[in-house]
């Protein structure tokens, strides 16, 4: 049965009303609550519903159980340069993200780079909310953060690796800018999560079951089963995405001595915590570039806006209608719609929303 056809549409502005309140309810400063609000809008505005407000349940839980501050300090525990590392104080990722993304513009405006490694956090939201950032000040960002395991190593049937997502935007001048931003591994764990409620199969070469077999049906990679990273497998050069998720892994956690690979702590209330750490929360990675150090500013954008032209200009495949897009046009097109005509929720998100309204009195 595909429960799409029951989505159930909210405007923006009172989704993000209501994940302020609910943030500000555990005593979360009203600042901080509007700006992890603003994290989770950014992913339901621009079509990324697997990481919008079909998070926030798990966030209310962990917080509700006292396995987030909801006051951290930020600390600088070793800094040289344009470098330095932060210890979040096990605070939201939502807002230690943002915080260590402005500290990294700030360090690349004084060096021409800066360079931001941080351990004791959680889950920051879409990696792409995080360079965006970045563009408003005319500079290249970069994010990047572990997750818990999920995803095999390549030719491996024992989840070792988080989804270890990677994002970086370039600013155009007449064009809109390049924003990338892809997990390491063949999908997301959200997508996996979306194709289960709506009933619906996943192709193969997404995942595995809970016996290192290749399947179509989501419920057998959530009920103990494995993401395969990008390319799935050797057909597919599955190494590739192999590399880039250890690469994350190592600039997030082993850099930063947060937690790494297997015994990064989970993203859920239901599952146990890691019998064995390595290091402190989950870790992220944060970079800014300043382009007039490379190359004079209106120069580059221009020679973005020829580049995103010529990949426009691209003759499609036989067969496919559709013209060739850059990366970050879907979620362009996404927040112009949403924007206007609302952002539609599926049922069971909804019933997870009403949930925490119902225990903390804040109306949906």
């Amino acid at each position: 049965m595909d429960n799409s056809l029951k989505d159930i549409v909210f405007s923006a502005k009172h989704l993000r009303e209501f994940t302020t309140r609910v943030f500000e309810y555990f005593d979360v400063p009203p600042g901080d609550a509007s700006l992890a609000a603003d994290v989770l809008a950014y992913s339901d505005e621009h079509g990324i519903d697997s990481h919008g407000v079909a998070r926030l349940k798990t966030y209310y839980d962990l917080l509700k159980n006292g396995r987030i501050n909801s006051r951290p300090q930020l600390k600088i525990i070793r800094e040289k340069g344009s470098v330095a590392t932060v210890d979040g104080d096990n605070g939201l990722g939502l807002v230690i993200g943002p915080k260590c993304m402005q500290l990294a513009m700030e360090k690349a405006k004084l060096h021409g780079s800066g360079w931001i490694s941080v351990c004791n956090t959680n889950h920051y939201g879409a990696a792409g909310y995080y360079p965006v950032m970045a563009l408003k000040d005319e500079l290249i960002g970069l994010s990047m953060t572990n997750t818990t395991k999920g995803v095999v190593p390549f030719s491996g049937a024992e989840k070792m690796l988080g989804t270890n997502p990677i994002a970086i935007a370039f600013p155009g001048f007449e064009e809109p800018p390049i924003v990338i931003d892809f997990a390491t591994s063949t999908v997301p764990y959200g997508k996996v999560e979306i194709a289960k409620r709506k009933g619906a199969t996943v192709p193969i070469g997404w995942c595995l079951d809970k016996n290192g077999n290749s399947t179509n049906n989501p419920a057998d990679m959530i009920d103990g089963g494995a993401l395969l990273p990008l390319g799935s497998n050797e057909d597919g050069s599955g190494h590739k995405g192999y590399c880039l998720a250890s690469m994350v892994d190592i600039l997030t956690g082993v850099l930063s001595g947060a937690n790494w690979g297997p015994f990064v702590p989970p993203f859920a209330i239901h599952v146990p915590a890691m019998e064995r750490e390595v290091g402190k929360g989950i870790g992220h990675f944060f970079g800014a570039l300043d382009i007039e150090g490379f190359r004079d500013m209106m120069e580059f954008k221009l020679s973005i806006d020829e580049w995103i032209r010529t990949m426009r200009s691209t003759k499609p495949q036989p067969g496919n209608s559709g013209e060739v897009l850059i990366p970050g046009d879907p979620e362009r097109r996404a927040y112009q719609i949403r924007m206007k005509q609302g952002i539609p929720l599926n049922v069971e998100v909804v019933a997870m929303l009403n949930v925490i309204s119902n225990d903390t009195g804040i109306n949906l």
